[in-house]
């Protein structure tokens, strides 16, 4: 009987220790480097209308996010690619369900390079050839005789595996790809080299250029805006994500997360250079 008694009081403390986490201190997010400004700008704008709320903003990469998740060393872990099985499994292991998924906004991975390069657009093959090495000079595109510079994100990123998955085909980057901790790194190399070429989400695009994409040569080239991301006719669209443990999904991670797929979250989207998601995906 005395053990019996002892369970419940355990389950009724971590029932309490659940509801504690998800009310009290403030709301600490952490994870993709793409979503990182807009991450902060979603805190500044809320917490400008909520002054009771505090929430407390980190990078670091898709995968340090979920990580973090599966750690309970964060209440929202931000991706910027789906979450894998052996991350969801872990989740599980550690806190005894499958982590919610919220899409939050549209991106159109952009591929970037100098403005003064002549090249505008590029096929997912051609991409593919010259992220894997295969592809190595301007001139075979249309540029200039310059060999190209390759920049690319460290392999924490959910970019860069969104990046390998959808463009390479699963195969390695070149070993001469130059990895950056984030995207606004990356377009400050492009912006200061013109034979570089790099990657990135579509807010991060000023001083450097991004090229339309085609799915191949007689499919067309297609510029990455809210048009064709949304309708997906952009090859590398993608939506972003927020991860976060359910049992704490109430309270004022509930009502912040609800902010953020409003009118008024998403109009934060929109300023930042993301898209917006269509009423349909805001729905759960």
């Amino acid at each position: 009987m005395k053990s019996i008694f002892s369970r419940i009081a355990l389950a009724l403390l971590a029932a309490l220790a659940v509801q504690t986490t998800a009310t009290a201190g403030p709301i600490t997010v952490k994870g993709s480097d793409t979503m990182v400004t807009l991450a902060q700008k979603w805190a500044e704008t809320y917490m400008s209308a909520h002054p009771e709320a505090k929430i407390q903003v980190n990078g670091g990469g898709s995968g340090v996010g979920l990580a973090a998740l599966q750690n309970k060393a964060t209440d929202l872990a931000n991706a910027s690619r789906k979450i894998r099985a052996k991350e969801v499994e872990a989740c599980i292991n550690s806190f005894g369900a499958r982590p919610r998924e919220y899409a939050v906004a549209l991106d159109g991975l952009s591929v970037y390079v100098n403005e003064s390069n002549p090249v505008s657009q590029l096929t997912l093959d051609q991409l593919g050839g010259i992220f894997t090495g295969k592809i190595r000079n301007w001139k075979e595109l249309g540029g200039g005789d310059a060999p190209i510079v390759l920049y690319s994100r460290e392999n924490s990123s959910g970019t860069y595996e969104f990046f390998k998955e959808h463009v390479l085909g699963g195969r390695d980057f070149a070993a001469s790809a130059q990895t950056l901790q984030g995207t606004a790194q990356i377009l400050g190399a492009v912006t200061k080299d013109p034979n570089a070429i790099g990657y990135g989400g579509a807010a991060y695009g000023k001083g450097a250029k991004a090229l339309k994409v085609g799915k191949d040569s007689a499919s067309g080239y297609i510029e990455a805006n809210e048009e064709t991301v949304l309708s997906g006719k952009y090859p590398i669209s993608r939506n972003l994500y927020i991860y976060l443990n359910p049992a704490i999904d109430k309270g004022e991670i509930r009502s912040y997360l609800d902010w953020i797929r409003s009118d008024d979250g998403q109009k934060v989207v929109k300023e930042v250079g993301y898209f917006p998601l269509p009423p349909h995906l805001r729905k759960k």
